[in-house]
């Protein structure tokens, strides 16, 4: 079999590349290979309150990473999911809708030597790429492109009563009606989601790109349920891939490409594909007796995550929570959003958040190991939040020992840890899982901002109406007599009360909560850097692997947001580069 372009990883970013150009040019035959299956109208996909069923054990949507044990993290090991079907973690994520700071790509751009990806360029794309439906200043949004964003169907109790007490409580910061403008940081505010405000669908790149054309095209042929092992290289150019297939007793299949090999596999996939093909450190591809092809040390390295803390409260019985669904009539919910696109099964459970920066009083108490990545890296970037941090509206917490009753959840995760990982192959075929480092923690100043944001998190908490205190096991181990001490409560505090006040006792009760309750956000990225080779880089500037003809990947890179809006800019601008080199108009 042969065609024109082999994208090997069936994700986010591939769909868009992958529609773009099958639409621009019908007569250029596209292949998209996915390991996992297609999501096409599928109810658990599009559903967005049914996101939860697709991390059932036995799920074939998900693969789940298991870490090597970290002394950071007192000796456990972390579980990171990553998206594994036909459009990746657009159709299985939480749909939450945030971009990046302009900075973060003005920042590739300058600091990485990558002409053409600052903000200037790539917020066209991000607009190009989205239809915004929501009211107020639309400067900034598209209006016209295949993803759709809203409010979702309803705005629960957490939301509204977060952004109520913030707005009375924390006088330093204001609201806005867009924190998503690429520069607003410290203004409350309701929080838009991936999901068609008219239909109640989920918003993703495979409905958006590839299963509204491909029975139209002929040229876009979407393989499922379809690993690839490795790139065929002939003469320093990519010409192929081999795969299996999940139902083949022959093995390996290849197939090949006349014109480029895109590896699209995110940020576990990429560069175990790059690494089988003796693409990486040499001394992890000799170790394994694959034939070096290219030597590039920078493959699985620089492993990011906006590493992530979630507490849950205790709610009154009479809050609306996404745990209310199970109490209601299913035929009564069903219908209501098929009639109308609307309702408890039209949302996510996030209905607002903050990107945080903190005060200069506020930074003091970040404690000295903060200080200097405050001035290296934020003070002069004042669209760069710290943290993003707001409620969900049901328990999320990793303990299944609590009480059955309401719940809402405090979520929080950095925006630019200082921490990285690496991960690498530890066979030359899939038999045996990866190496993995996630390296949460493993810098200081990270631990710091994560005990911040918990005491953040929890003022705002304890102050909300609905607020009925804290299961313990939840929490950190404050002793009895704490004034931080935790435990069920029969209402809020006063907006105007005093904030607690933690003891240094109190500062590592929290530091061992931190480490012991870390979690990925599910925001994986960085493995295949796009910068100079020197510096460790995997590809240039219009994702050429470095020492290799024909062979591209696109993937994300580090940015504080969630990693989906990311992935459809770098989506629309691969599908740009590749349209130009190809003489193709878009």
């Amino acid at each position: 079999m042969t065609y024109d372009i082999i994208f090997a990883g069936g994700g986010t970013t591939a769909c868009v590349v992958a529609g773009r150009l099958a639409a621009a040019r019908p007569d250029l035959r596209i292949l998209l290979i996915e390991q996992g299956p297609h999501t096409r109208e599928l109810q658990t996909h599009l559903q967005p309150a049914l996101f939860p069923k697709n991390l059932t054990p036995d799920t074939k949507v998900f693969s789940f990473h298991i870490s090597q044990p970290s002394n950071a993290l007192m000796g456990r090991p972390v579980v990171v999911p990553s998206g594994r079907c036909v459009g990746g973690g657009s159709s299985i994520n939480f749909m939450k809708y945030t971009r990046a700071s302009a900075s973060d790509y003005d920042d590739w751009e300058t600091l990485y030597v990558n002409e053409g990806w600052g903000s200037k360029d790539m917020i066209p794309l991000l607009k190009k790429v989205e239809t915004y439906e929501v009211d107020g200043d639309q400067s900034s949004h598209g209006q016209s492109g295949p993803i759709k964003v809203s409010f979702g169907g309803v705005c629960l109790d957490p939301g509204k009563q977060f952004l109520e007490v913030a707005e009375r409580y924390d006088k330093f910061r204001g609201a806005t009606q867009d924190a998503n403008d690429f520069h607003t940081v410290n203004a409350y505010s309701r929080w838009p989601k991936y999901i068609d405000g008219s239909t109640g669908l989920r918003s993703d790149t495979a409905h958006g790109f590839i299963y509204n054309q491909d029975h139209a095209r002929s040229n876009l042929t979407v393989l499922a349920d379809t690993t690839v092992l490795r790139v065929i290289i002939k003469d320093g150019r990519a010409i192929g891939i081999e795969c299996n297939t999940s139902t083949s007793t022959l093995g390996a299949t290849k197939i090949f490409a006349t014109q480029l090999v895109v590896v699209s596999a995110g940020a576990f996939g990429s560069p175990a594909i790059l690494q089988r093909s003796g693409i990486g450190p040499r001394s992890i591809l000799t170790a394994l007796e694959i034939p070096v092809v290219v030597d590039l040390p920078g493959v699985g390295e620089n492993y990011l995550d906006h590493q992530a803390i979630v507490e849950p409260y205790f709610v009154s019985d009479s809050t609306t929570t996404l745990e209310a669904i199970m109490e209601m009539d299913e035929d009564e919910l069903q219908s209501q959003w098929q009639r109308s696109g609307d309702g408890l099964m039209a949302t996510n459970g996030i209905d607002a958040g903050v990107k945080l920066r903190p005060s200069v009083d506020e930074l003091k108490e970040l404690g000295p190991g903060f200080q200097e990545r405050w001035k290296t890296y934020f003070e002069n970037a004042p669209d760069k939040p710290i943290i993003w941090m707001g409620p969900l509206s049901n328990y999320a917490g990793q303990d299944t020992d609590v009480p059955k009753r309401r719940y809402m959840s405090m979520v929080t995760y950095m925006g630019y840890p200082a921490s990285t990982g690496r991960l690498y192959i530890t066979a030359n075929d899939l038999s045996k899982p990866l190496h993995f480092e996630p390296g949460y923690l493993n810098d200081p100043s990270d631990l710091e901002v994560l005990r911040w944001a918990y005491k953040k998190g929890r003022e705002i908490a304890r102050r909300m109406p609905l607020y009925r205190g804290e299961p313990t096991q939840c929490h950190p181990a404050f002793t009895a007599d704490s004034d931080a001490a935790c435990g069920e409560r029969s209402g809020p505090v006063d907006v105007s009360a005093p904030n607690i006040v933690y003891t240094a006792e109190d500062d590592e009760a929290i530091n061992s909560h931190v480490r012991m309750k870390v979690q990925t956000s599910w925001h994986s990225m960085g493995t295949c850097a796009m910068k100079p080779r020197a510096e460790g880089g995997v590809v240039d500037s219009k994702l050429n692997v470095y020492g290799l003809q024909g062979l591209k990947v696109a993937d994300v890179c580090n940015v504080s947001a969630n990693t989906y809006n990311t992935a459809l800019g770098v989506g629309e601008k691969a599908a740009v580069i590749i349209a130009e080199e190809l003489g193709i108009k878009l």
